[in-house]
């Protein structure tokens, strides 16, 4: 996430939120954020959207995500927010929402649906 200039805004239990600010190297053809940098960003804020409901002695791999792109990303920075839709002791299930941000109103571009599975006991994965 560094590498995108990622910054962790908001934690709430269940709930994360990550902003990135437009960088040209970001983009792809066109001049819009990548869907690799949405996907990407998104998985992480579900991801760690999960950590803030699990216990700190187990590690979360993602298993599974779709991303609905809805809209160009257009906009000064991108505001990232996920949400646990379903906690679990081995799968859990959480929603993202990307929305571009410049003057006026926060625009939804992407939705995403991620799968984690808690991993547990596993000295080759840890965090």
């Amino acid at each position: 996430m560094a590498m995108i200039g990622a910054e962790l805004t908001r934690i709430e239990p269940a709930m994360v939120e990550i902003e990135v600010p437009f960088d040209p190297k970001l983009t792809q053809q066109h001049g819009l954020l990548h869907a690799g940098i949405i996907s990407a960003a998104s998985e992480t804020a579900c991801t760690y959207a999960a950590y803030a409901k699990v216990n700190p002695d187990v590690s979360l791999l993602t298993i599974e995500f779709k991303v609905n792109l809805m809209s160009p990303g257009r906009g000064e920075r991108f505001l990232f927010r996920g949400e646990i839709t379903k906690p679990g002791s081995t799968i859990i299930v959480a929603d993202g929402r990307a929305y571009a941000i410049s003057d006026g109103p926060a625009k939804l571009i992407a939705s995403m649906t991620s799968t984690m599975m808690v991993i547990r006991g596993r000295e080759d994965i840890v965090g």
